[in-house]
């Protein structure tokens, strides 16, 4: 076995512009043999997907996943270089496999905790598998963002995705007993609620979720808009101006899509037994990862 040296996988590395840890691990595997080690690269894709990674992949698919008890769900944004490749059958299997993998694996909190996990079969890491996709399908592609929901207690998780898979929604409504959660009447509020959230882009559940920073710049948008006014003025017109904003913004706030005369916490109400919206996630393709 030829002796695996930096210079060797420098080599391999220059041929493949494959990722370092990646020649390594393929010079391992083919006994130092550095055309054996192309090989295997190229056979996991591998080989030349560093070249396609810093082209931009703005289009793709927003998918979910809900388990049968309705207390898992997961939401992802997988992205491409073309709505060709998006759409394609190949690429559909592949976020699955993404999907499989953040269903069985451990719940980490982001992107790159996920990528460095171990992943099954051929691959050491779900970035190493996707890498290998990279190569096979010719694109730069990547896992964007995800969201996991796991509750406990009664309640559900829901999911909608809109447009062919351009807009999705995950949201997880808690309710008081289990007679609450498997009435019609939940089950129909919590699918208008995927659908409203899709429609209507809440920033956060209540007010209470609303970034301080973003509260602050509106205010002061507000007041420069109206310095020529007296300050008690100034002061009673920016609260009712937050209010609309709040209303604008805030979920719970937000007028129901397909009843303009009530609001989310009407229907909410309008329910029996004690439920509540904890949180959600509405993801459009193209739109930058928080964080």
């Amino acid at each position: 076995m030829a002796e695996i040296t930096v210079q060797l996988i420098k080599t391999l590395r220059d041929k493949t512009n494959a990722g370092m840890m990646d020649c390594k691990a393929a010079l391992s595997e083919a006994g130092g043999d550095l055309e054996e080690a192309e090989t295997i690269l190229r056979k996991k894709g591998i080989a030349d997907a560093d070249k396609k990674a810093g082209r931009a992949a703005k289009e793709g698919v927003i998918a979910s996943r809900i388990s049968e008890d309705g207390k898992t769900g997961i939401l992802v944004e997988v992205n491409c270089e073309t709505d060709f490749v998006a759409k394609n059958e190949n690429f559909t299997a592949f976020v699955e496999a993404i999907i499989d993998h953040i269903e069985g694996g451990a719940s980490v909190d982001t992107v790159d905790a996920l990528l460095a996990q171990d992943f099954s079969g051929d691959f050491t890491t779900l970035e190493e598998f996707i890498k290998a996709k990279v190569g096979q399908l010719g694109e730069n592609m990547g896992l964007n963002r995800f969201a996991k929901y796991e509750l406990s207690g009664d309640g559900v998780v829901g999911s909608y995705i809109h447009m062919q898979g351009r807009v999705g929604v995950l949201v997880e409504v808690k309710a008081g007993d289990a007679a609450t959660t498997s009435s019609d009447a939940f089950q129909t509020f919590v699918k208008d609620l995927t659908l409203h959230i899709a429609a209507a882009q809440p920033i956060c559940v209540d007010r209470d979720g609303v970034d301080t920073t973003l509260v602050e710049k509106e205010k002061e948008i507000f007041a420069e808009q109206m310095k020529d006014k007296p300050a008690e003025i100034i002061e009673r017109i920016i609260g009712g101006k937050m209010d609309k904003f709040y209303a604008t913004n805030c979920l719970l706030e937000q007028a129901f899509i397909k009843d303009g005369d009530k609001t989310i916490q009407n229907l909410i109400d309008e329910l029996d037994g004690d439920v509540s919206v904890s949180r959600f996630e509405r993801y459009a393709v193209g739109e930058q990862a928080e964080g």
